[in-house]
C-alpha cells in the first residue's frame, strides 16, 4: 500500500511498514512543519493513505472529496518506543486491505470505518 505518514508517526513504525514492503512517504523527512491541510493535499496528489495520530484529520477528511485510492487512518493506540509496538501496529494495519476510500480509526481491539466522499 501507499502511505503518507504524518510527522507524528514514530520512526520505528515508518521503518517497519517499509520493511514489510509498503511504499511509505514521511512528512518528517520531506516537509516537516507543514499544516494538516497541506499533508492531506500531498496524500491526494500522491494517491496515498494518510496515517496519523492527529484527530484534526477527521474534520479535514469529512470536508474533502478524495480520490478512491486515498483515505485517512487515525491511530488511537498508544505507541510505545519499541520495535515490538511498531510491529503490532503494522500487523493491525496489514490485517485489512480496504483503508482507501475511508476515514478509519484503529483502536485497541477494533476498527471503525466511514466512507469518504470520492472523486469520480
Amino acid at each position: 500500500m501507499r502511505w503518507l505518514c504524518n510527522e507524528n508517526i514514530p520512526r520505528n513504525l515508518v521503518e517497519e511498514l517499509r520493511r514489510r514492503g509498503h511504499d511509505v512517504a514521511w512528512i518528517r523527512e520531506s516537509s516537516p512543519g507543514i499544516t494538516d491541510a497541506e499533508v492531506l493535499t500531498i496524500a491526494v496528489r500522491e494517491r496515498r493513505i494518510c496515517l496519523t495520530f492527529d484527530k484534526d484529520f477527521g474534520e479535514l477528511a469529512a470536508a474533502a472529496v478524495l480520490p478512491a485510492d486515498c483515505g485517512v487512518l487515525l491511530l488511537r493506540v498508544q505507541p510505545r518506543p519499541s520495535l515490538e509496538s511498531s510491529m503490532e501496529i503494522a500487523a493491525a494495519i496489514e490485517a485489512r486491505a480496504d483503508w482507501a476510500g475511508h476515514f478509519s480509526v484503529l483502536e485497541p481491539g477494533r476498527v471503525r470505518m466511514r466512507p469518504l466522499g470520492r472523486l469520480r
